[in-house]
């Protein structure tokens, strides 16, 4: 058959350890047979970045702005172990971040469901999808180590020269401060995002931080939610038959766990980066969600929403053959394949994505699926390995 024809490029965001591995396998068995594939290459793997000195990431973020979409292999954030594991001239700041930063956007995360594979949180009965701001917070932090006693303080110089301080701590030894920042525009941005794609779902949506200890930093959030929903929202809001929830975050998680399921989770940067995963893991695995990041201009970033899967990595370096489950990052692929054909209004290239999705999902419920979802499966499971699962997809696809 000929192969589908693109006109613009992806913007495409290699990654490191076993997602790099799946990354290519996944283009040789699903993609490449079938689409003329058109991307603009960006090598984000720890050690690129590392000779670039993270000028790769900056440019992959900037080329998604050019091009509106991009799909994002799963990265390293060095940590102490990292820098000596990698020989790292310093210890890179998440790529994720640097991202999210640029584009301004908010990560939607949401889980893959197939039937045989039941939430463990008996109550779900409908997918959760959580909302993540994608700026600041402690993924643009500044730390710094304290060798001795002294004294801490926060200060802002004003453009005017003004100065103020507030004091951090008076240290009577060693410790560690961090400092971090929010912007007023990106959250307004994101509250605008969490709103807009409430109405679009139909969704009714929740938000919590912990503004009764940050007072003043959870704070500007929860006043920056209500006032844009009070302003903008509300109205629409009603005649949806939908609503926005304020509650502290720790209220959150507890009638999350209670609910049916079928809202938005809104939440700030480091809670939507926990809570995904807790989600994911709770409909099936870290490998069943989804996650796109968009940006108030409307561009998309498609990505999966676990790791680089390190334990699979060090065993597939000892020879053994990958069993990794690569549903998330397939799905980030379609997502982006879908997404560039809606832009450039290429159907064949949507509909594609839609049936590769559906393959996937096929080929689980028949019964054939890595041994991450096996243990949970309520049914007969024939175990298979990475490829051996790509295969069958690709074989029903």
């Amino acid at each position: 058959m000929p192969k589908i024809i693109m006109k613009t490029p992806l913007v495409e965001m290699d990654g490191d350890e076993m997602t790099r591995i799946l990354w290519q396998m996944i283009k040789d068995t699903l993609l490449l047979p079938y689409i003329d594939l058109k991307t603009e290459y960006y090598d984000l793997g720890l050690k690129h970045r590392d000779e670039t000195d993270d000028d790769v990431t900056v440019k992959s973020a900037e080329a998604t702005k050019k091009y509106g979409v991009a799909v994002k292999c799963a990265t390293i954030t060095p940590n102490v172990q990292r820098m000596s594991e990698y020989s790292l001239k310093e210890m890179w700041k998440s790529p994720n971040g640097t991202i999210r930063a640029i584009l301004d956007g908010t990560v939607f995360r949401a889980p893959i469901l197939v039937k045989g594979v039941s939430p463990t949180v008996r109550t779900w009965k409908k997918p959760i999808t959580i909302a993540r701001h994608a700026y600041g917070d402690v993924y643009k932090n500044t730390e710094m180590l304290i060798p001795s006693a002294g004294k801490a303080e926060l200060v802002f110089t004003a453009e005017d020269g003004t100065k103020t301080t507030k004091l951090i701590h008076e240290f009577k030894g060693p410790g560690v401060i961090q400092g971090m920042h929010n912007l007023d525009s990106s959250i307004a941005s994101f509250a605008r995002a969490c709103f807009s794609f409430a109405l679009d779902s139909r969704q009714t949506i929740w938000f919590g931080a912990k503004d009764t200890i940050s007072k003043t930093y959870d704070g500007r959030f929860k006043a920056i939610f209500e006032e844009i929903f009070e302003s903008e929202y509300r109205s629409a809001f009603e005649k949806a038959g939908i609503e926005y929830n304020y509650t502290l975050i720790d209220d959150a998680v507890a009638r999350v766990i209670r609910s049916e399921g079928g809202f938005i989770w809104a939440c700030k940067n480091y809670d939507g980066d926990v809570m995904s995963d807790m989600v994911a893991t709770a409909f099936g695995s870290l490998s069943m969600m989804t996650s796109v990041l968009v940006s108030p201009d409307g561009k998309y970033e498609y990505e999966a929403a676990h790791g680089t899967v390190t334990r699979h990595y060090y065993r597939y370096l000892k020879g053994e053959k990958p069993v990794a489950n690569p549903m998330a990052t397939i799905f980030a692929w379609t997502g982006a394949l879908k997404k560039r054909g809606e832009l450039d209004g290429i159907q064949e290239l949507s509909d594609f994505a839609d049936r590769l999705e559906k393959a996937c999902i096929d080929t689980i419920e028949s019964g054939t699926m890595t041994k991450d979802l096996a243990a949970m499966y309520e049914g007969e499971a024939k175990t298979v390995g990475t490829q051996d699962f790509l295969d069958a997809i690709a074989s029903r696809l």
